[in-house]
């Protein structure tokens, strides 16, 4: 209810959402795509509401009118009548004292009623993203999505480029710092990073992510010297998405230590100790994360697409999206499989995904062993509020009684029962 502009279209593409934010836009609605869309996470992760999968809306709005983008319940309110106004504005009074509560808790330690530290650190877009990330008492960066760089341009950024940007990243940083390799693909085809072949039938299970970077080596190198040249100015680890066979990883790998031996020989700096690790979103790579971890130095559980492929549906079509289940028996199983891998192996296990930023998930997580969230800033604070008033030895009872459970009714009672404390 102010002077700003909200964006109704057809679609709206990751590219779209950071122009249009770096011009002030308030809200989005999209026609097409769901929430769990890589477009939609860049929205929430830039604190802008937005309602996706609204069909038909550019028929129903009226340019100049008011518009209630109510991005937590997916609603949009054309028109609205005075009744609706006040509703939404004294809520928006009411989340504004909530966010000032939550704010006292930025310097307080997320440590649960028995004594458990959990590490939470925030997924970023762009350099500059790590202000909000530090301003919601982040301990570092678990995901820095490297997809922006090849965004609304027809050439690809080259090694200095790369290299300036995750220098920025870095030298801002209060802690360690995880930069994802490129991954693009699926839902984020961008024209400098397309290849030339014909668009797949399916693009979530085609050239995409890691297969992408491994077919283009020239491209892949060149973002692997700007990072491991970038690993000099601060704490920085490697991830690499949609790992999901140890051929792969060791293959990413090799190519690595060649992109070192070839700084080397040029004396250009680079931390020898990178760490590399990988992303688990693939039911193949939960299943083998004990081969894995023998190769891989952490994980990180990126359950948007481990769901998808666990489940068979495809998170981007509002016609299924309904069937995107993270209480799934199978999928709390691949997450169990992952945590147990990496503590077996001594290497850390976090979740990037939108599993990590969900209050209604988090005791669960807890209960799994989970001690490493990364998610969105603007959740930060609220997911550090119920760690606190957490006890992971009553978690854990409650979650293996919940995996092990047959009866549908008793798993959805404690559910609730893990639940229930978080969203009060």
């Amino acid at each position: 209810h102010s002077e700003a502009t909200v964006i109704v279209a057809d679609d709206i593409t990751p590219a779209d959402i950071i122009l249009l934010h770096q011009q002030g836009v308030a809200a989005f609605i999209s026609e097409h795509g769901g929430p769990l869309s890589h477009t939609a996470i860049l929205v929430r992760s830039l604190g802008v509401p937005a309602v996706f999968g609204l069909h038909h809306a550019r028929r129903m709005v009226v340019d100049g009118e008011i518009i209630i983008v109510d991005g937590d319940n997916g609603h949009a309110i054309a028109g609205p009548d005075a009744l609706a106004l006040a509703w939404y504005e004294k809520r928006q009074q009411l989340d504004k004292d909530y966010r000032r509560e939550l704010g006292r808790l930025k310097s307080e330690p997320a440590i649960t009623q028995d004594g458990h530290t959990v590490c939470l650190m925030a997924n970023i877009e762009l350099p500059e993203d790590s202000v909000s990330a530090y301003d919601n008492g982040a301990h570092g960066v678990g995901l820095f999505r490297t997809e922006f760089l090849y965004m609304n341009r027809e050439k690809m950024p080259d090694e200095e480029e790369q290299l300036e940007a995750y220098r920025r990243v870095l030298e801002a940083a209060r802690g360690p710092v995880t930069i994802r390799t490129l991954d693009l693909g699926a839902d984020k085809q961008v024209d400098s990073g397309r290849s030339q072949s014909p668009t797949a039938t399916n693009p979530a299970l085609g050239l995409r992510a890691i297969r992408l970077c491994l077919k283009e080596q020239d491209m892949f190198r060149v973002q692997l010297r700007a990072l491991l040249r970038a690993s000099s100015f601060g704490e920085m680890r490697i991830m690499l998405p949609m790992i999901s066979n140890l051929q792969e990883l060791r293959q990413a790998l090799h190519l690595i230590e060649e992109t070192k031996d070839d700084l080397r020989r040029q004396s250009l700096a680079y931390n020898e100790k990178v760490q590399v690790g990988a992303m688990i979103e693939v039911p193949a790579a939960a299943l083998a994360a004990p081969l894995l971890a023998r190769y891989a130095d952490f994980f990180s559980i990126g359950t948007n697409d481990l769901i998808q492929y666990t489940l068979a549906i495809d998170r981007v079509d509002d016609e299924v999206n309904y069937l995107y289940d993270p209480l799934h028996p199978a999928v709390l199983r691949l997450i169990q499989i992952t945590i147990e891998a990496g503590a077996q192996a001594g290497i850390p296990v976090a979740m990037c995904g939108e599993m990590a930023s969900d209050p209604r998930y988090t005791r669960l997580l807890l209960g799994l062993g989970l001690t490493e969230f990364s998610m969105n800033p603007g959740s930060l604070l609220e997911i550090k509020r119920i760690i606190r008033h957490s006890d992971t030895r009553g978690l854990r009872g409650i979650v293996q009684r919940l995996l092990a459970s047959t009866n549908s009714a008793e798993m959805h009672e404690l559910i609730e029962q893990l639940a229930a404390p978080a969203l009060h």
